[in-house]
């Protein structure tokens, strides 16, 4: 195999050899730990937020911070693994994935924690590209296929199970057993790779677009600082203008970088210039806001309105998750057979109709069986949708780019995430905190000084200081104003599932007007 991994018994284009399917599995294993750390904190963070005391916008970080180095890493992380071998790479990000996890579960307060899933993301970015490029040269040309529907597939299986795996965790140990699951499997596919895949021979010399890769880094970080912030000091706050102004600044700085980089570039000029791909990606980037709003809005639903434990609120997101994870299975010979207009736009459909679904039936009123059926809608959707559009991106686009291609998809689905996350955040804190205060002048009318305000917006949170103050309250007057904070919860993960409805619609257009207009990719690479 030119440029490739070799197992160490290759078989023949029919059967696969043993050494083959032990470097799948360990493939797969390392597919599985970076996946499932997307999802398993989500039902996990009312836990780490009572251990820290901290509010929920604080500890969204957990989550960010992990997302957003992923994605803007995993190009680099591309580029690193050609230079300087797949394997090679593979063990380096496992041993970084490995050691910040055993950090992550040991961290003293939330700034180490961050600080480990930073150290995560960075791990992360290497493996994937490696594995994905390790994966391709593990299997014959004919069985090419396969290798897309098992990096997808076992991605979108820990997905579906993190939060259940983080619940069952929480629940029976403590979140911090989260952390040290993936010390022992990043240990086991390390030993499998270096038992059965052999280092490459053929490196390059290709180099690494650093300046394009640090300004749109701390473009994102910015953007999602600004965001963060905006909730506590205002969006006219000086602060918070004067980080988007440099965001935009840097964007734009991007833009100029990348084209004076040339072939160099993070993102080449002929990728760029390809109308499928860059269709593709921007379906992406809005449709994967709305997916990771919903990992992390609806588990929390869950627990603080239905008073589900973080067991029940894991499988209470197996409607989405699970079907997610098995409709990935099946998009391909769909996609094979059907096409990428229909499965594309069939997929993108319900996306759009589950976030619809859940922004009219999500309320202070609403149980488990209002908020399945638009997860359902949701996670099929997302099941057709994300390995179809990776597909169409890939084949739009020269043979030769396709490790490429594939490492840039990623990077638009988690740094869509990760923005999606920060504005979700903001939306909900900001309508929740002005909802309780409404309801709290209106049903009793008090007039809350600015402390009493601040305290009972904590209750959203679940804050130590919050609590303590109701608890000093008389029994009835307490229960009331939990019953507003429910409430007030409640309507706020409403009117954020509003948002991020149109937001799904705004992705189905996209897909339906410019991506399914597009010429097909033999007619696009010919």
């Amino acid at each position: 195999m030119q440029g490739g991994t070799a197992t160490d018994d290759a078989g023949d284009d029919d059967k696969l050899a043993p050494g083959t399917i032990m470097a799948l599995v360990a493939m797969g294993l390392g597919v599985f730990v970076i996946a499932n750390d997307f999802t398993a904190l989500n039902v996990a963070l009312p836990a780490i937020e009572g251990d820290f005391d901290v509010d929920v916008g604080s500890v969204q970080w957990v989550i960010n911070a992990y997302a957003l180095v992923f994605g803007m890493a995993i190009v680099s992380g591309g580029r690193i693994a050609d230079m300087f071998g797949r394997r090679r790479v593979f063990f380096v990000g496992s041993i970084l994935f490995a050691v910040f996890s055993a950090i992550g579960a040991a961290a003293p307060d939330l700034g180490v924690l961050i600080a480990a899933r930073v150290g995560m993301g960075i791990g992360g970015a290497l493996m994937w590209p490696a594995i994905l490029g390790m994966t391709f040269a593990a299997l014959p040309e004919s069985k090419a296929g396969l290798a897309g529907g098992l990096i997808l597939g076992v991605a979108g299986v820990g997905n579906a199970i993190g939060p259940l795996i983080g619940g069952a965790l929480t629940e029976a140990l403590s979140w911090r057993w989260i952390f040290i699951l993936n010390v022992p499997i990043a240990a086991f596919a390390m030993f499998v790779t270096w038992r059965k895949v052999h280092q490459e021979q053929d490196l390059s010399n290709e180099r690494i677009d650093y300046a394009g890769m640090a300004a749109i880094s701390a473009a994102l970080v910015l953007l999602l600082v600004a965001l963060d912030q905006a909730v506590d000091w205002g969006w006219t706050d000086a602060r918070v203008l004067a980080m988007l102004a440099v965001s935009l600044v840097l964007m734009v700085s991007f833009a100029f970088i990348e084209r004076r980089a040339g072939e160099r570039a993070l993102i080449p000029p002929d990728v760029i210039a390809n109308r499928r791909f860059r269709a593709a990606c921007l379906t992406v980037l809005t449709l994967s806001a709305v997916f990771f709003s919903a990992v992390l809005y609806v588990p929390q639903f869950f627990e603080k309105i239905l008073d589900y434990t973080t067991v029940e609120a894991g499988l209470g997101m197996l409607p989405m998750l699970a079907a997610f994870a098995i409709t990935s299975f099946i998009a391909g010979p769909l996609y094979n057979r059907l096409g990428m207009r229909i499965v594309v736009g069939a997929g993108t459909a319900l996306i759009a109709v589950g976030s619809v679904l859940l922004a009219i039936l999500i309320g202070p009123d609403a149980g488990f069986a209002d908020v399945a059926v638009g997860l359902l809608a949701l996670g099929i959707g997302c099941g057709l949708f994300y390995p179809s559009v990776t597909t169409a991106a890939v084949t739009a686009l020269d043979v030769a780019r396709s490790s490429l291609a594939g490492g840039i998809v990623y990077m638009f689905q988690i740094a869509g995430g990760a923005v999606g996350l920060g504005v979700s955040t903001a939306i909900f804190t900001s309508s929740s905190e002005d909802k309780l205060g409404d309801l709290v002048s209106s049903e009793t009318g008090l007039t809350l000084t600015g402390h009493e305000q601040a305290v009972l917006h904590g209750s959203l949170a679940g804050t130590d200081a919050a609590a303590k103050a109701l608890a000093e309250l008389p029994a009835r007057a307490a229960g009331e104003i939990q019953t507003l904070v429910s409430d007030s919860f409640a309507l706020g993960v409403q009117t954020t599932f509003r948002v991020i409805a149109v937001v799904a619609v705004a992705g189905f257009l996209v897909a339906v007007l410019d991506l399914a207009r597009t010429p097909d990719p033999e007619s696009a690479r010919g």
